[in-house]
């Protein structure tokens, strides 16, 4: 047990669970600040990383100036704080099965950190923000169960989302995971289960609005499976849908508006009520893109944003320096909530600098293929 980062951690858990706390840029930077000397010192295989950069604690004044982890070096260092015997749970991403995982150790606290950092912004996203009725909820999730994909990331996030609408303070009548795991380990639907939770007769006359969470491909996988059959569904009113990932190349892919045009046809959700998520094994945070649009807006970009606990820059791969506003980089992430690995991460995405937010176009030529999505296909 390391006490500094354990004390920093509990700090920051309770910065996040207080909705009447603000972080603004001079707080995040002393604390990000703050966490960058504690992870260059408990944090062998970073602190050689910043060595090698000549980019110390001593050196760096500004949290912008932090030096990011690129997400491939989680590939083949243990970029962890966490002694080995203290590890509770691993995070891997996900890829094709010649890719090696990254892989983003955790403990009992670092859990815990991430648990309040993804539900204050859920909640936030996709709850409060929407108005979104919780009596009589149902949670559908087009995912395997955590018993069977145990080191996803995601699959632990929906987990922790269906625990909490199980407690007293968000009520939940029914809550599926309707996902299976194919022979070749990919993720795939379980049709029966999605038969028992969709077709007549398993909606109530009494039940409340659904909340649909999965990747893309799996939305696609249903999407399909209903077009094959012309079957509409219309979910209860104020229901919500959750989709995020790509499709990485594994299998047919669709714009995000005629995903989302399919997913009003099919299942009778609004536009306005289908929020995109971002995020990753590496971080412990992740953006939506929550803003309602009027019907005018079908060609408006969808900006996501981070909690105001991290912060996002868009990289030109050129220069390693910001681009301005309306360019396109490489998205870099500055996450607090990232106690225990490093606060700062390298992606391989591409984004368009949007405001404090971004626009996500895709991933940077010769980037291996990654996300959620890939277990799906």
């Amino acid at each position: 047990m390391n006490p500094e980062l354990y004390s920093f951690a509990a700090h920051m858990r309770g910065l996040i669970a207080n909705r009447q706390s603000t972080i603004g840029n001079r707080q995040f930077s002393e604390l990000a600040l703050e966490l960058f000397s504690l992870q260059f010192k408990h944090n062998a295989a970073y602190r050689k990383s910043c060595e090698v950069r000549q980019l110390t604690p001593q050196a760096v004044e500004y949290w912008a100036q932090i030096p990011a982890m690129p997400t491939s070096a989680f590939k083949e260092l243990e970029i962890s704080s966490i002694p080995t015997a203290e590890r509770a749970a691993v995070f891997h991403s996900s890829g094709t099965t010649e890719q090696k995982p990254s892989r983003h150790f955790h403990c009992p606290e670092s859990l815990s950190v991430y648990e309040t950092s993804l539900w204050t912004w859920f909640e936030s996203n996709l709850i409060s923000n929407l108005k979104l009725k919780t009596k009589n909820l149902q949670f559908i999730c087009l995912a395997p169960s955590p018993e069977q994909a145990p080191h996803s990331s995601l699959v632990y996030m929906f987990e922790a989302v269906r625990q909490k609408f199980g407690g007293a303070s968000v009520p939940a009548s029914r809550s599926e995971f309707l996902g299976k795991l194919a022979a070749d380990g990919a993720w795939t639907l379980d049709y029966g289960a999605v038969k028992g939770s969709l077709f007549p007769g398993s909606q109530t006359p009494e039940a409340g609005p659904s909340l649909m969470l999965g990747t893309a491909f799996s939305f696609v996988h249903l999407l399909d499976y209903l077009a094959e059959r012309n079957l509409r569904f219309e979910l209860p009113a104020g229901s919500r849908v959750m989709e995020t990932g790509g499709y990485k190349n594994r299998s047919r892919s669709l714009p995000k508006a005629e995903l989302h045009a399919l997913i009003t046809e099919r299942l009778g959700v609004p536009r306005e009520n289908i929020i995109c998520e971002y995020g990753m094994s590496e971080l412990s945070s992740q953006a939506y893109d929550a803003e309602i649009y009027p019907p005018s807006s079908i060609l408006h970009p969808r900006v996501f944003r981070f909690p105001p606990w991290s912060r996002v820059q868009i990289i030109s791969p050129e220069s390693g320096r910001e681009v301005a506003e309306g360019e396109a980089g490489l998205i870099r992430i500055f996450d607090l909530a990232n106690v225990f690995s490093v606060a700062a991460i390298q992606t391989e995405d591409l984004g368009v600098r949007r405001g404090d937010g971004f626009e996500l176009i895709g991933r940077a030529q010769l980037a291996e293929p990654r996300g959620c999505s890939l277990m799906a296909a």
